[in-house]
């Protein structure tokens, strides 16, 4: 099995069907609506959303999200994964009632517990989401650049793509790359290339949340493969959300045929009913990737992975290790 690295996935949408059902035990919430026979449903975007929301208004207490964060890395963990990074959601907290700072720290505890059982290292990437404005955008932004949590090294901007124009952001993003923070946006899923563009032009991201949409525009594609920009590629997701018809019809790789650099992960797991263990068998199955390939994966992501200069290095010479 292939060791794995993960840089794209929202921690709330990794809860698990069995995980989701008893935090809805626990608060008396009924799930019938959004899970049955043990998986998500939902039918569009918009009933994802709201099957997404159900579930993340389920974990209120810091132990919730600490349980959240430990069964979520042990999991990867045993499909091979040697290092996360989740997406995380300063909004998420204070709708439940948590700072933004509790809610984060809950996490990093979840992530050390995985950490001391399993090796499995872990770091966030907190998010401003676009559908609910600039201003709490700019604020997540503030929070990551002064939260003091060390697992907490970057800073990038989800949600709906059709609300907002990337240039809103350049100051949010300005105050993440000031505190040194690792920078990502999601652009090119939902919507074209454009948004791709717009994010280079405007953000200067290292990485690009999906980036897949950019397939439309040549000049683009080989933008961002001159530019070395990294792409957080989901396949799962793209055809679970039918932005591509069929694993035949995904762009990953033509992208990578044409010199970009592209990694697998998971997005919203349970959701897509998918796992970081199945987009590498997706990428086996569907896009001819033999193991060696499948370690390249691995290694971008390590190599563009949001950490430290020693963590790095000790996570690639396990890979390194593996791949001998």
């Amino acid at each position: 099995m292939p060791l794995k690295a993960e840089l794209h996935c929202h921690i709330e949408g990794a809860a698990a069907p069995e995980l989701v059902i008893r935090q809805a035990q626990k608060y008396g919430k009924d799930t019938a609506p959004y899970i049955q026979n043990g998986s998500f449903v939902w039918h569009d975007f918009t009933s994802f959303l709201a099957a997404y929301d159900f579930s993340a208004d389920l974990f209120r207490t810091e132990e919730d999200y600490a349980r959240l964060a430990d069964h979520y890395l042990t999991s990867l963990a045993r499909d091979g994964a040697i290092y996360s990074e989740v997406f995380t959601s300063p909004d998420h907290a204070t709708k439940a009632g948590l700072s933004p700072k509790a809610y984060t720290d809950a996490l990093g505890e979840g992530m050390l517990r995985a950490k001391a059982k399993t090796g499995i290292e872990g770091r966030m990437i907190v998010t401003g989401v676009r559908h609910v404005g600039v201003e709490s955008i700019e604020r997540a932004a503030r929070f990551a650049a002064r939260c003091g949590n060390p697992l907490v090294t970057g800073f990038g901007v989800a949600g709906d793509e059709r609300v907002g124009e990337m240039e809103d952001y350049v100051r949010a993003f300005e105050i993440a790359r000031e505190a040194g923070l690792g920078i990502t946006i999601h652009a090119g899923e939902l919507t074209g290339w454009e948004t791709v563009q717009a994010a280079l032009d405007h953000i200067r991201p290292s990485r690009i949340g999906h980036g897949v949409r950019a397939i439309e525009n040549p000049d683009l594609v080989r933008r961002i493969a001159d530019e070395g920009i990294v792409l957080e590629c989901c396949p799962g997701s793209n055809i679970a959300l039918k932005v591509f018809d069929s694993f035949a019809d995904h762009p990953l790789p033509a992208l990578q045929a044409a010199g970009c650099k592209v990694t697998l992960n998971s997005d919203d797991p349970p959701y897509f009913w998918t796992s970081l263990k199945r987009e590498y068998d997706i990428a086996a199955e569907h896009f001819a990737m033999n193991e060696k390939a499948l370690a390249a994966v691995t290694r971008t992501a390590i190599e563009a992975a949001f950490v430290d200069r020693k963590t790095k290095a000790a996570l690639l010479a396990r890979l390194n290790g593996a791949v001998r």
